[in-house]
């Protein structure tokens, strides 16, 4: 892959997270409520690479405080607020001597998350990190995505060729997600996790603008308008009318 493809996680999300914010699925409630449920504490909660919030939203119905960090400004300065929240912008590189300011001291942390952004991770740096800031014992890490939507066959054909154009500008992270986190690191102690999807009722539009926060697709709009007409003529129902769209999760949890 040329190196010029490569997406810049700053530069890309920045410019588009307001959309981010209005068009990215929501996780559903029951994933927070697993979660929570496999920490011994509820002090505090780790959202890494949280975006706009909306993991880190669900954690704090959870946990007396959440901590949402990432390195996109834009993301941060749109990120929802609530008042157990604090959201910090933070280079893609930390010291222990920042993260402890930011997040926390040794053996604080009772979750660390990471929701549809591990792909962006230097591993080898955060993974100790994670587990110095983790309480011992009982701290938990988890981690999810999603790659693909369905909504019937032939939208879902549509989908997967629009996937395959846009691949070779994703990130070479991107494989991790695409392999449904089954090949990624992970030095952790595995939980048994549950099988869980985000379905939501989307207008067309609704649909479309996933696409047009991939980072793959910023900056690249030319190959989302090559799909639109078939998209269009898949969709079937006036393009206002509502259709549900389903996004398989994939889980990854474990412990210290």
């Amino acid at each position: 892959m040329d190196d010029n493809n490569v997406p810049n996680v700053k530069e890309i999300y920045g410019t588009v997270a307001k959309n981010y914010a209005k068009f990215r699925p929501r996780y559903p409630p029951q994933l927070f409520s697993f979660l929570s449920s496999l920490t011994p504490h509820h002090d505090l909660a780790w959202d890494v690479g949280t975006g706009t919030g909306q993991a880190a939203v669900e954690l704090s119905k959870y946990y007396t405080r959440v901590v949402g960090t990432d390195t996109s400004e834009g993301q941060i300065q749109n990120a929802e607020s609530r008042p157990n929240i604090s959201y910090a912008v933070t280079p893609s590189s930390m010291t222990n001597e920042q993260l402890d300011s930011i997040v926390g001291p040794d053996s604080s942390v009772d979750i660390v998350t990471v929701a549809a952004a591990i792909h962006w991770f230097d591993l080898d740096e955060f993974y100790p990190q994670v587990k110095r800031v983790l309480k011992k014992p009982g701290g938990v890490i988890a981690l999810w995505g999603y790659t693909t939507s369905s909504v019937d066959p032939a939208m879902d054909a549509v989908f997967e060729r629009l996937f395959q154009r846009a691949l070779p500008f994703s990130h070479p992270g991107v494989k991790v997600a695409v392999d449904k986190l089954e090949t990624i690191p992970f030095p952790f102690t595995p939980v048994d996790t549950i099988k869980l999807e985000i379905e939501e009722q989307r207008s067309f539009d609704e649909y479309i603008g996933v696409f047009r926060t991939s980072s793959a697709l910023v900056g690249r709009e030319e190959i989302l308008e090559e799909f639109l007409p078939e998209f269009e003529a898949a969709w079937g129902a006036p393009l206002h009318v509502t259709r549900a769209v389903k996004y398989p999760l994939c889980l990854k949890v474990g412990k210290v």
